[in-house]
C-alpha cells in the first residue's frame, strides 16, 4: 500500500511540473535588467499582500489610514513596474 502511495506522490509531482515548463519558456527578457524588473515585481506584489495582511487585522483608524495609503502607492508601483515587464527591451 505504501508503494501505491509513492506512486501517486511521484505522479502528482510530475503533474505540478507541466505547468511550470510553459511559463519558463515563455519569459521573454532574460537579460539581466529584465530579472531585475521581475525580482522587483514580484517583491513588490509581496509588500502588497503583506500590507492587505495587516489592514485586514488594523483596528486603529490612523493605521488603517497609512496601510491604505501605502497600498495605492505599492498598486501604482506594480502597474509601473508590470508595463516595464511586458515591454520588450529594445537592443542598440
Amino acid at each position: 500500500m505504501a508503494r501505491g502511495w509513492e506512486s501517486k506522490s511521484v505522479a502528482d509531482q510530475i503533474e505540478e511540473g507541466e505547468p511550470r515548463a510553459p511559463e519558463r519558456a515563455a519569459e521573454p527578457d532574460r537579460s539581466p535588467e529584465g530579472r531585475l524588473q521581475r525580482e522587483q515585481l514580484e517583491s513588490l506584489r509581496l509588500s502588497r499582500s503583506r500590507t492587505l495582511a495587516q489592514l485586514d487585522s488594523a483596528s486603529s483608524p490612523a493605521y488603517r489610514q497609512m496601510l491604505e495609503k501605502a497600498l495605492r502607492t505599492l498598486e501604482q508601483q506594480i502597474e509601473e513596474v508590470s508595463r516595464k515587464v511586458s515591454q520588450p527591451q529594445s537592443k542598440s
